[in-house]
């Protein structure tokens, strides 16, 4: 099972390994950034005192959560090009990478809008009532203060949400992009031998992610010396 062990384990595969594994840390570091930035808008859009906007906020987040990830990397890769070309009569060609990160950031928008609503909710009403009292509008209470402490509640889980993000990249090489796991098949193709490479790769993703597990608990630490 393992007899192309010592064939595999090379320092130019495990370099080749180890560039799948910045592509895949970088995907996952960019949707976590997108997808904060769409959490604030998805929170904010749930908790407005607009119908519409508290009812695109809670579609958004019904649908996204409610598909798997690998279907709306699929429609992004296949399904909206399409669509593309039966209108415009051109070939839509979209970068895999790209494709990646919108459809994680997209995901990740929809749990991080919880996230974030949650963490708002979390922060007690009195701040809500001193800021309005300062005569702050809702943008400014929001901005200056109820986001930065909301944030600082939900850290623990958007590192959750990091390492589910790491591990998640690995499936947009089911349309083809190398990050970790399509390099780990790449070199398994090479030798006519999957396990050696995948078990490689297994060990790269566990070094990412009990890395920024422990890195997580640091931070942690940090802010409850803050408080």
């Amino acid at each position: 099972m393992f007899a192309a062990f010592d064939q595999v384990f090379t320092q130019e595969n495990l370099l080749y390994l180890g560039e799948g594994a910045l592509v895949s840390l970088g995907l996952a570091t960019l949707s976590l950034f997108f997808g904060l930035i769409l959490g604030v808008i998805g929170a904010s859009a749930k908790r407005s005192r607009f119908f519409l906007l508290r009812m695109l906020g809670n579609v958004y987040v019904e649908v996204i959560r409610g598909t798997p990830m690998l279907l709306q990397i699929l429609m992004l890769f296949s399904v909206i090009p399409s669509i593309y070309t039966a209108i415009t009569g051109e070939v839509l060609r979209i970068n895999l990478f790209l494709i990646g990160v919108i459809a994680l950031s997209i995901n990740s928008g929809a749990y991080s809008t919880e996230l974030i609503r949650s963490g708002i909710n979390g922060v007690d009403k009195g701040q809500w009532e001193a800021c309005d009292t300062l005569g702050l509008s809702s943008f400014q209470t929001m901005k200056l203060v109820v986001l930065p402490q909301a944030f600082k509640i939900i850290i623990p889980p958007v590192i959750s949400e990091f390492i589910t993000l790491i591990k998640d990249s690995s499936l947009i090489s089911t349309i083809g992009a190398v990050e970790l796991l399509k390099s780990a098949q790449v070199i398994g193709a090479e030798y006519y031998e999957v396990m050696s490479p995948y078990c490689l790769a297994a060990v790269f993703y566990l070094v990412m992610t009990i890395s920024i597990s422990y890195l997580g608990k640091y931070v942690e630490r940090k802010l409850a010396e803050s408080d």
